[in-house]
């Protein structure tokens, strides 16, 4: 493998390698703008033309599913298996906090396997909304049988916290990715689950790391959106709520400044600064990005955070402007915590 190679995958696991920019389909579940059926499976495959082969999605996130299941078929169609096996569809299942049941496993991961196409899921990545609801824990360990079994590769997490991390571990559950909010902005995950996942061998896919694309030229120099409808999206409204806990919009504006003056100085975007500081984390196996299909298109940019990288005071530049900062650990808890 190449050293362009290493730089743009990740091996999550001895039989599954991804790109380290992931393709997030969050945007297809409503609230992002009308998507074009036809438009959308035709933008997936000049995703992975371009090399982006590795999708982000979960059988809450709409039609998702069923776009990887269609978008499957188109490939095979078009390119043959050899190019199908080129795909990672990293799915997670979202279920109600209830009591959980092997049955009830069984059938929500069967239902995403036909719905995607698949004999058997690269990546099941497990979410749970409350804590105090212990079956999480019964789920896990239905899951991992699954995993057994070969029915699922690999198990996962979405947004789970360092303390039920620990839980996991002690009760001897394989674990090989959690999902969490990880950004410039947003650095909760270095204090204590970065740590924990050095030591498990668990690796961490990060999201909003653009801020739903807040962490873009389109915002710098701008006056703070007066009001929420000013942002069309849920993730654009999501995320400024993220930067008033922060520090608030001119502290922002001070490190979209910083950003923009060491985007130019790489010939890159302000988004791919914030992608390739990200990506050099510990622990970070990959940076999901939202792909609005049909809508919009980000290919081209996105390929150029493999083509440079951020030098020590570019690092340090960015950490100065950060440490003028409210600590959103304290104010929001550990990963995860802003859902619970």
């Amino acid at each position: 493998m190449s050293i362009m190679s290493k730089e743009r995958y990740y091996q999550l696991a001895p039989d599954l390698t991804i790109c380290r920019i992931v393709n997030g389909m969050w945007q297809v579940a409503g609230g992002h703008g009308y998507i074009d059926h036809k438009l959308a499976i035709e933008d997936m495959i000049r995703y992975h033309e371009a090399g982006f082969t590795s999708w982000d999605l979960a059988d809450i996130y709409g039609p998702a599913e069923d776009f990887i299941g269609e978008f499957r078929s188109k490939i095979l169609a078009l390119k043959g298996k050899q190019e199908l096996d080129r795909i990672q569809a990293l799915t997670k299942w979202v279920p109600q906090p209830q009591m959980i049941t092997r049955y009830i496993v069984n059938e929500s991961v069967q239902r995403s396997i036909r719905r995607m196409s698949v004999s058997s899921l690269d990546l099941l990545q497990f979410h749970w909304w409350d804590y105090n609801n212990p079956y999480y824990v019964d789920a896990l360990k239905y899951l991992s049988d699954l995993r057994d079994k070969g029915i699922i590769k690999h198990l996962g997490l979405t947004n789970f916290d360092t303390e039920r991390m620990q839980i996991m571990v002690d009760s001897n559950i394989q674990i090989v990715s959690n999902q969490v909010q990880y950004s410039i902005v947003d650095r909760r995950p270095e204090l204590k689950m970065i740590p924990f996942c050095l030591k498990h061998n668990i690796s961490l896919l990060a999201y909003g790391s653009l801020l739903g694309g807040l962490m873009s030229e389109r915002y710098l120099e701008r006056a703070q959106p007066p009001s929420a409808r000013e942002l069309d999206t849920l993730s654009l409204r999501k995320y400024k709520k993220m930067i008033d806990a922060w520090g608030g919009w001119g502290l922002f504006q001070e490190l979209l400044s910083t950003l923009k003056r060491i985007a130019k100085k790489h010939k890159v975007s302000i988004a791919n600064v914030a992608t390739r500081y990200i990506l050099d984390k510990s622990a970070v196996a990959g940076v999901i990005i939202g792909a609005r299909l049909g809508i919009s298109d980000h290919i081209n940019n996105n390929a150029q955070v493999f083509n440079f990288s951020l030098d020590k005071s570019d690092h340090n530049d960015i950490d100065a402007t950060c440490t003028k900062s409210n600590n959103l650990f304290e104010a929001i808890g550990d990963c995860g915590d802003e859902y619970r």
